[in-house]
């Protein structure tokens, strides 16, 4: 006996619907969520952030546009200066933007200690450092974050105008 196509059309959509319901799954599976703390140093005698590029505009503009900074931050598990370095920020940030501040973000999470260690992420993207929670890109990665993807957001915990020291909490959601 042959099936009707009401039947036929019918399981069709079931077979989509369980495989749309199964890739939405796969989504979440696997992600590992964590933060850390970026430390970016811009004064004093051990900076961390330097500018090494910028145009002849820069210093007249409000929001530094073109200037670019290279940097060595430490990450580490807490806000506090002194607590446990986990590893570094290595790349760079560029002022971007000539409305407001909007950094381009080119860097690497270096892992030195702690449950990461020997691994890194490369974090690529837009960050708006006014806003409140800012989000980046994993666009990859090494060690047991190979092939990595996922995101990053960033919340400015201390914007470092009394100390010279940008305090910024990451938390990672990557999936690798």
């Amino acid at each position: 006996m042959a099936a009707s196509p009401a039947f036929l059309v019918l399981a069709v959509l079931l077979c989509a619907a369980a495989a749309v319901a199964r890739a939405a799954d796969d989504g979440a599976a696997g992600m590992t969520k964590f933060k850390v703390y970026f430390h970016d140093v811009v004064g004093g005698t051990k900076p961390t952030a330097i500018r090494v590029a910028q145009a002849a505009s820069t210093n007249g503009s409000s929001t530094f546009f073109g200037a670019v900074v290279a940097i060595d931050d430490p990450l580490t598990t807490d806000a506090a200066s002194s607590s446990s370095e986990v590893g570094r920020a290595q790349g760079s940030y560029t002022f971007a933007d000539q409305k407001t501040f909007g950094l381009l973000m080119n860097m690497n999470f270096v892992f030195t200690a702690g449950d990461h260690k020997g691994s890194t992420l490369a974090i690529v993207g837009r960050n708006e450092v006014l806003s409140a929670v800012r989000e980046m890109s994993i666009v990859g990665g090494s060690g047991k974050f190979r092939m990595a993807r996922g995101y990053v957001e960033a919340r400015t915990v201390d914007s470092g105008a009394n100390s010279g020291e940008t305090i910024v909490e990451y938390t990672v959601f990557v999936k690798a």
